[in-house]
């Protein structure tokens, strides 16, 4: 009978340690985000941004799980867990897949969808309610953060509410600001972030990807050596 690989059974508990650490960091920095109020106030994070850094909480959790299962089915050369591990990893991989093909044929829903919402939100910058208030401060923190005005038609966006578009001390000698006013809307700063960043996304997506697969192979290579051992 074959022995199991020293050479593929320590590459395994490495892979996965990292990958453990990995979903802790996430895991730690997403609880710590969530519960401090000061880290809150310092990262400009408010109650609309709760759901991401949920879903952050999730995926670090899931990252944490999958690492130790992998580092003990290594290490104990435990069939079970290293099973465990691969389908939980191959479940995340057609997971991405799968999102990435809805995006592409859902891609005018999602399009009307984002529409939708900022409409939602152009109401809020007319608004005068409380919670219409709080959005109002938080938003034109974001347009002094990225010197732009309104979401879509500038200044006319936020109605009849003074605080809207006016710029910043330090930016008002700058191109940036006219009439003490921004002149790009927050729409154009998003979209023109997303293409500059869309290579580094993709990136991101493929590199994932890749380590997922070679998670899949690590695993799958030492539960057939354990098993023919």
């Amino acid at each position: 009978m074959a022995g199991v690989s020293s050479c593929m059974k320590y590459s395994m508990f490495i892979f996965n340690f990292l990958f453990w650490v990995c979903g802790c960091i996430i895991l730690g920095v997403s609880i710590w985000l969530r519960v401090s109020k000061s880290a809150q106030a310092d990262f400009q994070i408010d109650s609309t941004l709760f759901s991401g850094i949920d879903l952050l909480i999730a995926v670090g959790a899931i990252i944490m799980v999958l690492g130790f299962l992998g580092c003990c089915g290594a290490m104990k050369e435990s069939q079970c867990m290293l099973l465990l591990f691969f389908i939980g990893l191959l479940a995340i991989l057609l997971l991405q897949i799968v999102a990435g093909i809805l995006g592409a044929v859902y891609k005018s829903q999602i399009e009307q969808a984002l529409d939708s919402t900022m409409k939602v939100n152009l109401d809020a910058l007319k608004g005068s309610s409380q919670s219409d208030k709080d959005f109002q401060t938080a938003f034109h923190n974001f347009e002094i953060q990225y010197k732009c005005c309104g979401l879509e038609n500038g200044k006319s966006d936020w109605g009849g509410n003074s605080i809207g578009c006016a710029c910043d001390k330090a930016d008002e000698a700058t191109d940036v600001c006219k009439n003490n006013l921004y002149t790009k809307s927050c729409k154009d700063v998003m979209i023109d972030f997303l293409k500059n960043n869309m290579i580094i996304v993709m990136g991101v997506a493929f590199g994932l990807a890749f380590v997922e697969v070679l998670g899949l192979v690590f695993s799958m290579s030492l539960y057939c050596q354990i098993q023919r051992k």
